[in-house]
């Protein structure tokens, strides 16, 4: 239907066009020519504008291969001394071999490792990640995460009894400056 709709009112403005320059072919007066140049030239530049829109607001399409990498706690979410402390408590890691490895750490040091393999699915436009922890399992890794994305990036929420949300961002874990 949208489809119809929109050939439709181009079909009208090229036919409205036809007839400004004939119009100006048949009077000589430039303003019919100025009208459907101003006209089409402002048409360009609202699609262009519509583009450059586009690519700043749509959301990041991701694939399998987006997932591959080193993940951090995001801090910026919920600030504070629990947010540090999760921060040095908690990162993960997913290779390229499809294996994920959650670590329980102190600050640098790895206490503990969790693994798993991942997989994808896709529901949509975008692959959603799909975890299979070996068991037992760490609480936080006991579900999928939910995924939000914004233009540029995206964030990995998983549901911890304990700790409710935990926000995870791509990122190498760096100590925290006091």
């Amino acid at each position: 239907m949208f489809a119809f709709f929109s050939f439709f009112i181009l079909a009208f403005l090229v036919l409205l066009s036809v007839l400004l320059l004939f119009a100006w072919s048949g009077t000589k007066d430039k303003v019919y020519a100025k009208i459907v140049a101003y006209f089409w030239l402002g048409l360009f530049i609202l699609f262009i504008l519509g583009q450059i829109t586009h690519w700043f607001t749509a959301k990041k399409e991701l694939q399998k291969d987006d997932y591959y990498g080193e993940y951090i706690i995001d801090r910026n979410y919920f600030s504070g001394k629990q947010a540090d402390w999760q921060y040095e408590s908690f990162r993960f890691e997913i290779k390229e071999n499809d294996s994920i490895y959650f670590y329980v750490t102190d600050k640098e040091k790895i206490l503990k490792t969790f693994p798993g393999r991942i997989s994808t699915v896709k529901p949509w436009s975008s692959e959603r990640l799909k975890i299979k922890m070996k068991q037992p399992t760490h609480h936080i890794m006991a579900s999928d995460p939910t995924i939000f994305r914004s233009a540029w990036s995206f964030h990995l929420v998983f549901y911890s009894p304990k700790f409710y949300n935990v926000y995870f961002k791509k990122g190498k874990w760096k100590p925290i400056e006091k």
